[in-house]
């Protein structure tokens, strides 16, 4: 999130988080969108909980298993369409990036540095979860803990970097993509909506799967594209309704017409997803969100015009990739601590009576173990806000991009453990810190500060 404002002195800022909120808050220039802020929260909110939901852990003839609650129970499938908020964030994304790129390149030092100042904050807070997983996969290795359970457990975990692979590609081209809105506007979300349901088309009616990959790009840059026509002007509520009918219609036709999944997240065991790679049942999904996000705008901004809530909002933007990146682990400490009181808790069969009974004291036993790891952890991200060093240009930032992507990628797909000596994967370990260093620091003026 960036600051309401054009950046208090340290002597005005407050200490303590909730105090500095609270002054952001009171000193919020009028023209500022407040409701993205909001809806990013929000969003964040949605995929934690489903995370936490859907996630079931359970104890069968005495060996712990992790199911996943879409294989158990196929009316969860219809809940993905509610959790499923990625969309979302790219199209707040999408705002938010144009927002600052079209500050920043008015001033040609602002816009060379542009890229490496959105990448720290997104690549910064990664480096600590990494080299704690790194360390834990280390020591269970050597406890005998086998290389297959610390694979699976820490791919659990990281799975959140996936999102972050794709978002960094999608910001270090907003330049581009920027260039693009400004040349034919609406019509660069119609060409790469166009090439989305292209590749579905030929992908699926010709079976060539290896071409769905390319919708990484079409699906998610489209969303993310969107978000420039929110920025551009207030959009009437005939354009909301529009939006949804027309996402609501889309999936009706791509579900029950061409037999797409219904679930908005990838099952384990299904022949298809809709997300890995991205279908363009995430686009029909992404126009029924933001068909909402207009409709309750105006309502949502008055409201945040009290200091309060508006406060709250910052507070949580504040430490919102701390909160994204650790909530799994979180929840697999809480699991460990179970499993190794004798299965605590993990006995019920997940999607009973009995099991949906206990899920709120889960989910409160979930936020109590992930209140100190941001706590402790938040400090990466606001950190990456420091001034410290001297960003690099943009080649350097996006030559970091794209390593971080490769290990983060490597991660989200296999988890950290390898069947070394070391017992986790070190090249993807590298790959990573290697990555946010080339993003965010100048190297060569880093070095002739040294001298």
């Amino acid at each position: 999130m960036t600051t309401p404002t054009s950046g208090p002195a340290p002597d005005v800022m407050p200490k303590g988080m909730m105090a500095r909120a609270y002054w952001v808050a009171e000193n919020t220039p009028e023209k500022r969108n407040r409701a993205v802020d909001f809806y990013r929260a929000v969003a964040i909110g949605f995929v934690i909980l489903g995370h936490w939901l859907l996630v079931a852990p359970v104890m069968r003839a005495g060996q712990m298993e992790v199911t996943i609650l879409l294989t158990e129970q196929r009316l969860t499938h219809y809940a993905t369409w509610l959790f499923q908020v990625m969309p979302v964030f790219f199209f707040v994304g999408g705002f938010a990036n144009s927002l600052s790129w079209a500050s920043a390149r008015k001033d040609p030092e602002k816009a060379r540095v542009w890229a490496a100042g959105r990448l720290a904050r997104l690549l910064k807070p990664t480096v600590p979860l990494v080299l704690l997983w790194a360390v834990a996969a280390f020591v269970a290795s050597i406890m005998g803990v086998s290389n297959e359970l610390i694979a699976a457990t820490s791919q659990a975990a990281l799975v959140p970097v996936w999102f972050l692979a794709v978002y960094i590609m999608i910001t270090v081209v907003v330049p581009l993509t920027m260039r693009a809105w400004d040349a034919i506007g609406i019509w660069s979300v119609a060409v790469l909506a166009l090439g989305a349901i292209a590749v579905d088309a030929i992908a699926f009616g010709f079976d060539q799967g290896w071409l769905r990959w390319a919708n990484y790009g079409f699906v998610w840059v489209g969303v993310h594209q969107f978000g420039y026509w929110w920025r551009g002007a207030e959009r009437p509520q005939t354009w909301a309704l529009a939006l949804i009918v027309l996402g609501v219609a889309w999936l009706y036709v791509l579900i029950v017409q061409f037999g797409f999944p219904v679930a908005m997240v990838s099952v384990p065991g299904a022949e298809m997803s809709n997300t890995r790679p991205p279908t363009t049942a995430m686009m029909a999904v992404g126009c029924v969100q933001i068909g909402a996000i207009i409709l309750l705008t105006g309502p949502i901004s008055k409201w945040l015009r009290n200091t309060k809530p508006w406060a709250w909002v910052i507070m949580l933007n504040q430490m919102i990739m701390s909160i994204y990146l650790w909530h799994i682990t979180a929840m697999v400490a809480v699991v460990g601590v179970a499993y190794a009181l004798g299965g605590a808790g993990l006995q019920l069969e997940p999607g009973t009576e009995a099991w949906w009974a206990w899920r709120p004291v889960w989910l409160i036993l979930f936020v109590i173990a992930l209140i100190p790891l941001v706590l402790v952890f938040v400090g990466f991200e606001a950190g990456s806000r420091g001034k410290g060093t001297a960003p690099p240009g943009p080649a350097q930032a996006i030559c970091g991009a794209l390593v971080t992507c490769g290990g983060l990628v490597m991660m989200a797909m296999s988890g950290i453990g390898a069947d070394n000596a070391l017992g986790f994967n070190w090249v993807a370990v590298v790959l990573i810190v290697l990555g946010v260093v080339l993003a965010t620091r100048a190297i060569g003026q880093v070095a002739s500060r040294a001298k």
